[in-house]
């Protein structure tokens, strides 16, 4: 059986909270061996733990989503260090920068600028804790690529970071690829309209990629529109192969090595 790692789920969501364990199974049973479930904030990132303690497959990252930047804490670092320690907590993340709703507030320019400097601050935070405990760092970015580069260059060569759900073109990818970073592609590269990030797909270094599903969002075609899962990340890997023009099995030994050595503390 090919083998495959989901390296970006939220299995903490109330969309799993009937048949969790049949999710996770349901995975395991198609080859999708280890599961990474993401922390949004500090409760769902005690979810994420509690979640990777039950199952042997599971590991997880615990941050703050920048969407949800105004209701943090002044300082998460205290919060982040000590859920790092966990033995499996491989990541700090995700966080990052997010736009996208806020430029439908334009009328209220003070407020959207004022979430802006939350976020980055809550951002610098994580990336300060990812340099001092060395884990690696998920990187959320939508509508923001400039400001995400600008923040992240005084941390290149400090952290590890991987910018997950990657849908920018190739410029852009080379530019996170110069700074040091890793990207990850979920099932946008099955969609219609997605030629720009499949490029960025057919173009990345065998080593510095992974795949995810982002669960429950973003399921890949043929089953858009449906709660996505973790098995599905089997379907996006269907695509990728093909955009790489490789196989499934080369496609399995380079992202589940490149995640293997990302993720440290997965064994």
């Amino acid at each position: 059986m090919t083998v495959f790692y989901d390296t970006h789920a939220h299995l903490d969501y109330k969309d799993y909270s009937g048949d969790l364990t049949d999710v996770i199974q349901r995975a395991h049973d198609s080859g999708v061996e280890k599961i990474i479930t993401v922390g949004t904030d500090l409760e769902s990132s005690a979810r994420a733990i509690a979640t990777a303690e039950r199952f042997p497959g599971v590991y997880a990252a615990v941050g703050w989503h920048p969407n949800d930047a105004p209701d943090a804490p002044e300082d998460l670092r205290p919060a982040l260090r000590e859920m790092a320690r966990h033995p499996k907590v491989v990541a700090v993340g995700e966080t990052g920068l997010d736009y996208f709703r806020l430029s439908k507030q334009q009328s209220e320019a003070q407020k959207v600028q004022n979430i802006k400097t939350k976020q980055a601050e809550i951002f610098r935070q994580h990336m300060e804790v990812a340099s001092e405990t060395g884990l690696s760092c998920i990187v959320h970015e939508r509508s923001s690529v400039e400001d995400v580069l600008t923040q992240m260059q005084p941390f290149a060569g400090k952290i590890r970071a991987v910018v997950h759900c990657f849908s920018e073109n190739k410029e852009f990818l080379k530019r996170f690829l110069d700074m040091g970073c890793l990207v990850s592609f979920t099932g946008i590269i099955t969609f219609k309209k997605s030629e720009a990030v499949c490029e960025s797909l057919a173009a990345v270094p065998s080593d510095r990629f992974m795949l995810e599903t982002d669960c429950p969002f973003l399921a890949p075609v043929p089953n858009r529109g449906k709660r996505c899962e973790p098995v599905h990340v089997l379907d996006t890997a269907k695509i990728a192969a093909e955009i790489r023009n490789c196989s499934l099995e080369e496609l399995s030994a380079q992202t589940t090595a490149t995640a293997r050595k990302f993720f440290a503390k997965i064994n």
